[in-house]
């Protein structure tokens, strides 16, 4: 299956008006995977049953949470890795920054090798509007 992609006009960022306006490709998504869908499918190759499958995915969920709150980095093995991060405004000096300079902690993401090359290997399909 190919993943769907369209063609947009684009202005420049933080130009009035717009400046030099390019065309780029951008993805179209085909709907949204649910954690219902998922568990589903899994179930049918797998010797779990659905509150089984169900069970675990919380369970991770509640321990990601955890582990990243602790500011650990979690890795996923062939998923990838999760890692907590920051935004901060800069400050003159070391001693001046304090919690109050944080904008925005947030989470991270890289994927794994078997998920890079699944997108490598995805074919394209470009769609018209």
């Amino acid at each position: 299956m190919a993943i769907k992609y369209k063609v947009v006009l684009r202005g420049q960022p933080g130009v009035e008006g717009g400046g030099i306006k390019k065309y780029y490709g951008q993805i179209v998504t085909s709907g949204e995977a649910t954690i219902d869908e998922m568990v589903k499918d899994i179930e049918k190759f797998s010797a779990l049953s659905e509150p089984d499958i169900r069970g675990v995915i919380i369970a991770l969920e509640n321990e990601i949470q955890n582990k990243l709150t602790e500011g650990k980095i979690v890795r996923l093995e062939k998923l990838g890795s999760l890692y907590p991060a920051l935004s901060s405004e800069g400050v003159e000096n070391a001693e001046d920054l304090t919690s109050k300079n944080i904008r925005e902690i947030y989470i991270n993401y890289r994927p794994g090798d078997r998920l890079k090359l699944a997108m490598k290997n995805a074919g394209l399909q470009k769609i018209a509007e």
